[in-house]
């Protein structure tokens, strides 16, 4: 009875327990946060024409994040990928309806016989679409400079065609009507337009407002690839996951047992694996880092990396017959020996896994970058067992095994 009182005493255990609860209350109150590949959604890269610096990226990813969020599209997510790439991430939403929207440069010029009066620049502020049957209407306002430049340029031409153009395709023609060609500037001018159907008409009047209220992007942009994946599919991979994990577990339990023949051993691994994945996950709420399926590859060879290291712990100790209390310095010598080699293979572990995490963070989280999630939870993982997890593992044997 000494013993457990001494065990839950110790200050390593005292550390695990206050990290398992404020991983569990973390879990429960913040969630842990899915990858697109868990919840399902669409992955869109975009590409730039050309590399950019870090002011121009911030530009073109604030356009597109103020675009998507226009348009009415939630839970989404903007993100440089290196100096070229971006990166949009979309919940719950086919690509199909946005990607027109955060494809397109956004440069809005209005001609009159074909000569250039005001662009995208001259808007100050677009007002709500509005349609009407399959007719639809997007006012908005213009600078007053921008509004005399069109009354100049509007005199005299009741009658005649104004053609608004997005990215180069005329996309309305309205005629000049007398009050605006009397020369007097209006700063409330609206681009009208109508579509086959009410939907295809609420979407493209939709999608035009997103492009003026957002601006235009400094460069221009490309469709390099649209990923979609259901939530139907998402639940498949979360469930596949959750069941390697438990038939894992499982067979750690059976080959531990065949291999020492002692149940007292078996609990402590298995606990210490559970410990491991709820920490981690309470990690990764805290810090709202997402779990994709990388994520749980990662989990996986850490936990695994986990029960390596506790296997080295027992054999050490061991490996010589059965020890007694009374030999206190050989058995801290044994464990003080487990123990380098789990540093030891700790740092080759984390300096493979730095590389990865590297081109995923510097690079752009595309191609070999999206691994980036996997080398940050293997790191993660690695760091929690050998110094939360793996010295409580090492007391306990040192309290509960060795007196046998």
């Amino acid at each position: 009875m000494s013993d457990v009182i001494d065990f839950l005493k110790d200050y390593r255990v005292i550390i695990l327990v206050v990290l398992l609860i404020g991983s569990l209350v973390s879990i429960s109150l913040y969630g842990v946060s899915e990858g697109l590949d868990l919840k399902g959604g669409s992955l869109v890269q975009i590409h730039l024409e050309k590399p950019v610096d870090t002011t121009t990226m911030g530009t073109v990813t604030t356009v597109l994040d103020k675009r998507l969020n226009v348009f009415g599209v939630s839970d989404i997510k903007v993100r440089a990928s290196g100096d070229q790439d971006v990166i949009v991430e979309i919940a719950g939403v086919q690509p199909d309806q946005v990607a027109k929207i955060i494809g397109t440069p956004g440069k809005f010029e209005a001609k009159i016989n074909n000569q250039t009066v005001i662009t995208g620049a001259d808007i100050i502020s677009v007002k709500t679409y509005s349609v009407t049957g399959n007719n639809w209407e997007v006012p908005f306002t213009l600078s007053v400079d921008g509004a005399k430049k069109f009354a100049v340029a509007a005199q005299g031409k009741a009658g005649q065609p104004v053609d608004f153009y997005l990215d180069n395709q005329l996309i309305s023609s309205p005629e000049i009507g007398a009050d605006v060609a009397n020369g007097v500037p209006t700063t409330d001018v609206q681009i009208t337009g109508s579509n086959n159907t009410r939907d295809a008409a609420i979407n493209e009047a939709k999608g035009i407002q997103a492009v003026l209220q957002s601006g235009s992007l400094p460069v221009s942009v490309s469709i390099a690839g649209i990923q979609g994946i259901s939530a139907e599919l998402g639940d498949q991979f979360k469930n596949g996951a959750l069941m390697a994990g438990v038939l894992a577990l499982i067979v750690v339990a059976i080959i531990i047992f065949i291999r020492y023949k002692r149940p007292i051993l078996v609990l402590p691994i298995v606990f210490t694996s559970i410990a491991e994945l709820i920490i981690i996950l309470g990690a990764a709420s805290i810090i709202h880092w997402e779990i994709d399926l990388a994520a749980i590859a990662g989990i996986i060879a850490a936990i695994g990396t986990g029960v390596d290291d506790q296997i080295i712990i027992t054999d050490e100790v061991l490996k010589r017959g059965k020890v007694s209390k009374r030999r206190r310095t050989g058995l801290n010598i044994k464990i003080k020996g487990a123990f380098f080699i789990i540093y030891a293979s700790a740092a080759t572990l984390i300096a493979a896994m730095i590389p990865l995490l590297y081109v995923g963070l510097s690079r752009g989280m595309t191609g070999i970058g999206l691994l980036s999630s996997f080398a940050f939870t293997t790191i993660l993982g690695v760091l929690i067992g050998i110094f939360v997890t793996r010295p409580v593992y090492a007391k306990f044997i040192e309290k509960f095994v060795v007196t046998e």
